[in-house]
C-alpha cells in the first residue's frame, strides 16, 4: 500500500501515469468508447465514471503549459443530446490551467486516441465523456 494516492487510481494506472513523459497523451473514454480497438495500451477501470477519474488523476498528473492539453469529443452534428459533463471537465481543470477544452471531430478524436499512451476505459454512461490529457513536465 502507498499512501497519498487515490483509491481510485489502480496500480496498473499509476504505472501507466508514471511511464508516460512529456508530450504523451491518455485518454479517459466513456463506456461506449471503442478503447480495446484503438488504444495501444488500455486499462479498465469499468465502476468507476471519468468524473472521478479526471479528478484523481490530476492530483497526480501535470499538464502541458506549452500545448494545448485537454480535448473533448465533439458532437456528431446534428446530435442533439446534451453534454453537462463538458461543463463538470471545465471546472476539474481550471486549478491546474488556463486552458480551456478543445472538441476534436469524432474520427479525429478516434485516430488521435490510437497514437495516445493509453487509453484508460470508465464505466461512464454519459455521452460525449471522451477527454483526452497532455502530459506536461513535473516541477514540484
Amino acid at each position: 500500500m502507498l499512501k497519498g494516492i487515490p483509491k481510485i487510481i489502480s496500480p496498473e494506472l499509476l504505472k501507466i501515469l508514471a511511464e508516460m513523459g512529456h508530450g504523451d497523451e491518455i485518454v479517459l473514454a466513456d463506456g461506449n468508447f471503442p478503447g480495446e480497438r484503438v488504444g495501444q495500451r488500455c486499462v479498465r477501470a469499468d465502476g468507476h465514471g471519468t468524473v472521478e477519474l479526471l479528478k484523481a488523476i490530476l492530483e497526480l498528473f501535470p499538464l502541458d503549459v506549452y500545448a494545448q492539453p485537454v480535448y473533448v469529443m465533439e458532437k456528431v452534428p446534428g446530435d442533439t443530446v446534451e453534454t453537462p459533463i463538458l461543463d463538470e471537465y471545465s471546472e476539474i481543470i481550471k486549478p491546474y490551467t488556463d486552458a480551456t477544452l478543445e472538441g476534436i471531430e469524432r474520427f479525429a478524436f478516434y485516430d488521435r486516441a490510437k497514437e495516445a499512451y493509453a487509453v484508460i476505459m470508465s464505466g461512464e454512461s454519459a455521452l460525449y465523456a471522451n477527454i483526452i490529457l497532455k502530459k506536461g513536465v513535473v516541477t514540484e
